[in-house]
């Protein structure tokens, strides 16, 4: 087995000789807290080089410095830990850009892995890559059953805890955590989406394939089976957002709202553009500023003056800073249902090109 520990520099491997079964193999990285607790595959030297053939950059070369232990991260060690996750060869070029997408200063992926929060980096995809793993853009799509999203999303995390020293109770202080720890990636779903894509929205070209990653929390389904106009799903879609527990309330930063097809396609039949359903989505998700606790109000003013600091108790305040925190796109499959992802707040969301190289 292959592992890469260091603090600075490039470190030639560590070869690691392991005897007996699988199960002690698992043993030994559960034993130096290199797992998130579920079986993994031994990272042998064979299984590192074949993962490594499959990108476009040396083994040695430096992705960047993760934190919170501030190690650096090489093309080799992020090969170790995609294919202690499960992954294939064909996976790489979508992790290593996953991790880029992380990395990229805006992302504060410190402020992620530290927070006390249940954020963890949701990646979406999109773009021919989504076909050619297959990832998973339709029915149960944050669910399990479909290889490529379960691997790609828990070698992020694998990363972020061996080499960013994001270990429960010290990297990581999250109170509660969440399953999207263990593996949280989606793939917009294309055949469903009447409007453009997020890698488009970022300035793109549609042919490209890319990854978005947010820092979400838990997703937050959004039924409704009732509304026969886009103002109904609008409307149920904000209040679902609207609520006086999440981040974006005093911090801002953005939030995913992800259409189900069905609620997507009622939107289009009526000719609502993007753009039109987000500043929808802004003008409806309001609080009532007196329904806010009175000591949470006076934390708002100081941290959000505006619109805090002069609002009244009946004055109806925005939970989302301005529309262009709002990002949407369509995943999942049939059913009269969307989802949203408030987010951790202090953290931008980053869209980057698969490429299979360095950034």
């Amino acid at each position: 087995m292959t592992t890469n520990q260091r603090t600075s520099g490039v470190a030639d491997p560590v070869i690691f000789s392991v005897d007996g079964s699988t199960e002690s193999v698992d043993d030994f990285f559960a034993e130096r807290g290199w797992s998130d607790g579920l079986p993994l595959v031994a990272p042998t030297p064979e299984r590192v080089d074949a993962a490594l053939t499959a990108l476009d950059a040396e083994p040695d070369a430096v992705v960047g410095e993760v934190p919170v232990s501030r190690r650096l991260a090489d093309v080799r060690s992020v090969a170790v830990n995609a294919v202690m996750a499960g992954c294939r060869p064909q996976h790489m070029p979508a992790v290593l850009s996953l991790l880029q997408a992380t990395l990229q200063p805006g992302f504060n992926l410190a402020g992620v892995q530290a927070t006390t929060h249940p954020c963890a980096p949701l990646a979406v995809f999109g773009g021919s890559v989504v076909e050619e793993l297959p990832l998973n853009c339709g029915a149960g799509v944050l669910g399990p059953g479909t290889r490529a999203n379960a691997v790609i999303g828990r070698a992020l995390r694998l990363i972020l805890l061996n080499i960013g020293g994001g270990t429960i109770g010290e990297g990581d202080k999250a109170t509660f955590g969440q399953p999207g720890k263990f593996t949280y990636v989606a793939a917009e779903n294309a055949a469903s989406n009447p409007w453009s894509s997020l890698r488009e929205d970022e300035g793109l070209a549609a042919d490209t394939s890319a990854v978005t990653v947010f820092a979400a929390e838990a997703p937050h389904n959004v039924n409704d089976h009732g509304s026969s106009t886009a103002e109904g799903v609008l409307v149920t879609i904000a209040g679902t957002l609207a609520t006086l527990g999440n981040n974006n309330i005093y911090l801002g930063g953005p939030v995913l709202v992800a259409f189900g097809g069905e609620h997507a396609a009622l939107c289009s039949r009526e000719g609502m553009t993007k753009d039109e359903v987000r500043q929808r989505i802004h003008e409806l998700c309001v609080v009532r500023n007196g329904d806010i606790w009175w000591e949470n109000r006076q934390r708002f003013a100081r941290i959000r003056p505006d619109p805090f600091a002069t609002a009244a108790e009946d004055d109806m305040v925005p939970v989302i800073r301005c529309v262009d925190d709002i990002a949407v796109t369509v995943f999942g499959g049939p059913g009269r249902h969307s989802m949203v992802f408030p987010n951790f707040g202090a953290s931008e969301s980053q869209t980057v090109p698969i490429t299979g190289g360095l950034i």
